[in-house]
């Protein structure tokens, strides 16, 4: 594994943001971007299907949201993928680090349970929330906001 890390570091994308800090600026930036574009969609969505707060029909909202954090998570991914090439074997060995890529793990297996069967399609058409996805709609949640602070956690641990 410490082969493969080190193998990471040293790729052609790794060795160009650890050389040009307006690469690493742009990667980072676009990071931070996916995060609050996946966060700022994800969460007010997921209120919604909570029950807590109340607005447009999910009909409306539900579509827009999910595609908008589908794009943010994918931007994220990727662009968190690349920034750990960085320095793969100090990530490798950070608790914050691996705390959120427990935590994302879950989030992701979470979204994946969601979207299994019509629980979710029928609530967003018929307005009826079963408490299945009020669950996980709290648990999602819970588990983006638990990524993006252990996220932050990383550079002080």
């Amino acid at each position: 594994m410490v082969g493969f890390l080190e193998a990471l570091g040293h790729w052609p994308g790794a060795l160009w943001l650890q050389r040009s800090g307006t690469a690493y600026l742009l990667v980072n930036a676009a990071h931070i971007l996916g995060v609050g574009l996946l966060v700022g969609a994800i969460l007010p969505l997921d209120l919604r299907l909570a029950g807590l707060i109340r607005g447009a029909p999910l009909a409306a909202l539900a579509p827009f949201l999910t595609r908008a954090a589908g794009i943010g998570l994918a931007l994220a991914l990727l662009t968190g993928l690349w920034l750990f090439t960085v320095k793969p074997l100090e990530y490798a060995a950070n608790p914050a680090f691996l705390w959120k890529l427990a935590l994302l793990a879950l989030a992701l297996v979470n979204i994946a349970l969601q979207h299994r069967g019509a629980a979710l399609e029928e609530a967003v058409t018929t307005e009826r929330v079963p408490g299945r996805v009020r669950a996980s709609a709290l648990a999602s949640f819970s588990l983006w906001l638990a990524v993006l602070v252990a996220g932050r956690w990383i550079g002080f641990a």
